[in-house]
């Protein structure tokens, strides 16, 4: 098994559903590692400790965390049950950038951006990285410049993710700009 493939699949498991090889997330979002590798050896993916670290730190999107001992995983963010990855509320940069399909403008530029069904809606520090975000998606891309520094006086909070995710639960659209290229 890939270590992007093995990616993928311990997202949906710690993010979405750890039923699928029969752990559960505790309130933090915590697995037990010897749990997490004993459901995937049931469901067919053969894992091991040095394998599992090895996406842990091999991710270019740093997905996941241990806890200081290695004996727990958990997804960094981006889980759609309700979990408390015990994120701290901190001051954002002026502004922040989300990628998406161009097909969503309208409904953004009326609604705003929304968490869907995850926690909350996920924003990059730059441009570029936003436009990775994007491109995962098939068909036409935009980039939203939304006005982070703006939102936080006006009372929003924002959270940072371990690995330089930005969170808020929603992006009201009268702080969004589409970025024209």
């Amino acid at each position: 098994m890939s270590i992007e493939s093995l990616s993928k699949f311990l997202s949906l498991v710690l993010r979405h559903k750890p039923e699928t090889i029969g752990v559960t997330l505790d309130a933090h979002g915590w697995v037990d590692v010897d749990k997490l590798i004993n459901g995937c050896r049931k469901v067919g993916k053969n894992i091991s400790a040095v394998l599992l670290e090895r996406v842990v730190i091999e991710n270019d999107k740093m997905r996941f965390s241990f806890n200081a001992n290695k004996t727990k995983i958990r997804a960094n963010q981006g889980h759609s049950r309700a979990v408390d990855v015990e994120l701290e509320e901190m001051a954002p940069p002026l502004f922040l950038y989300h990628g998406t399909l161009a097909r969503n403008e309208k409904s953004i530029m009326e609604s705003g951006l929304s968490k869907m069904k995850r926690l909350h809606v996920h924003l990059s520090v730059d441009v570029k990285t936003a436009r990775k975000v994007a491109a995962r998606r098939v068909g036409a891309s935009l980039i939203c410049k939304i006005d982070s520094g703006s939102m936080a006086r006006d009372g929003y909070k924002f959270y940072q993710s371990v690995n330089g995710v930005w969170l808020t639960e929603h992006v009201p659209p009268q702080y969004i700009t589409i970025l024209r290229e």
